[in-house]
């Protein structure tokens, strides 16, 4: 009976430890703290787990992994298995995105603004781009148009942006150059700091963004219609685990993605953007708006100039940057 009950146990310990092994964990990076831009990669987690009975778990973490700036490094590597981060923090390693980050596309709400990140997600020559990281493209972070939070007096016309030091990244910032601010991009962690010592008046963000990063604890103004662009921050995976995955892991994670965008666009519209005016009028951040005919004199400035200047430098690259622009702009047209 003794031994009967050591081999019980015995095999016990042997499923339990097969068992082990057979469950998947992935590290994901990511930075900040949780907050709507990260919702779709926590309710991921969430289904992924749910799916698989625990089996495949996506680990987050906030900034223990890597910078935000290297996460697209990290996952060249295999140092973690899923990552985000926003083409414009380093416009050379994925200029094929980067298209999306362009002023004044005319995207006019985040589920636009997902159907066509999906889309271009899915063309050639952005997988092959990707490619070159041994990334593919999971998901896009659909944003709104970024408006500035600022300190000192307020820049109550366009002409009043001259020689204002700015925060802003890609298109954005080519923009803003337009109208003679001053732009520098650095990451979202360092905003804050930059803001309050006054290497930068004024910083571009999502609403979301001004309110994790604390920007509206000391900017006195916000810009309610500038809506000079918007940043895309999509969501990779190392593609070698990827395809390491099986079937039903792949299955999980493919087919929970939908789910998870339309759980963060939800969260974006009906939570976020609920706090934000209160947020505004609690601190007494006064909100300036520009007429139609300034922002109408702003897009033509920076529209052509910046997209003409984007094809040319993506077709010396080797894109097919025309075509990938013509997909974008005829998607929203449509």
């Amino acid at each position: 009976m003794k031994t009967l009950t050591t081999a019980a146990v015995a095999a016990s310990m042997t499923f339990a430890f097969a068992s082990e092994a057979l469950a998947t964990e992935w590290n994901v990076s990511l930075w900040g703290k949780r907050r709507a831009f990260t919702e779709h990669v926590e309710k991921l987690a969430e289904l992924v787990s749910e799916k698989t009975g625990g089996e495949f778990t996506l680990n987050i973490s906030y900034g223990g992994l890597s910078k935000n700036t290297e996460n697209l490094d990290g996952i060249s590597i295999g140092a973690f298995e899923m990552a985000q981060f926003c083409a414009g923090y380093h416009r050379d390693k994925n200029p094929s995105i980067t298209v999306l980050e362009l002023p004044f596309l005319g995207v006019e709400s985040l589920e636009q603004e997902r159907e066509i990140s999906m889309a271009l997600y899915d063309h050639p020559a952005v997988k092959a781009d990707l490619a070159r990281w041994n990334a593919t493209l999971l998901m896009p972070s659909p944003l709104p148009q970024y408006n500035f939070v600022g300190v000192g007096d307020a820049p109550r016309t366009l002409d009043d942006f001259k020689g204002l030091s700015v925060r802003a990244t890609g298109g954005i910032g080519a923009a803003m150059e337009t109208i003679g601010a001053v732009p520098t991009s650095m990451s979202a962690t360092e905003v804050r700091q930059a803001l309050d010592s006054g290497v930068v008046k004024a910083v571009s963000f999502a609403p979301h963004a001004h309110m994790s990063f604390g920007t509206i604890e000391t900017g006195s103004w916000w810009t309610t219609n500038l809506n000079p662009g918007t940043v895309n921050c999509p969501v990779v995976i190392n593609t070698d685990a990827l395809n390491a995955l099986s079937d039903t892991e792949r299955t999980a994670l493919l087919g929970s993605v939908d789910e998870a965008l339309e759980y963060y666009i939800d969260y974006y519209n009906n939570q976020t953007m609920a706090k934000w005016g209160p947020a505004l009028d609690e601190r007494g951040i006064e909100r300036v708006s520009y007429g139609p005919e300034e922002i109408a004199a702003f897009k033509a400035a920076a529209a052509g100039p910046a997209a003409t200047a984007w094809i040319e430098e993506n077709s010396a690259r080797g894109l097919p940057a025309q075509e990938l622009y013509d997909f974008v702009t005829g998607m929203v047209g449509q």
